[in-house]
């Protein structure tokens, strides 16, 4: 005995239909995975960005300091 056609093609709509429901998780999944890596990503630029914009002020700031320790005690008639 045969199944009728009917039911076949039910069979086949649901295995189809089973197949596209796994492509999309599979795909989802994909976009999430992808998403969490650029969010690391830019989670370590920021992070990098902070850490060379902080030693750059730092270097700045050193450089004033040794600028403003290396100016002479001259008398008041030789300053500028």
């Amino acid at each position: 005995m045969t199944k009728p056609a009917r039911s076949r093609a039910e069979e086949q709509f649901a295995a189809t239909q089973k197949k596209a429901k796994q492509a999309l998780i599979e795909k989802e999944t994909m976009q999430k995975e992808r998403a969490e890596h650029m969010a690391s990503l830019r989670a370590l630029r920021l992070a990098k960005e902070t850490s060379e914009k902080a030693d750059a002020e730092k270097a700045a700031a050193e450089k004033i300091a040794a600028t403003v320790k290396k100016t002479p005690n001259l008398p008041r008639a030789h300053r500028r």
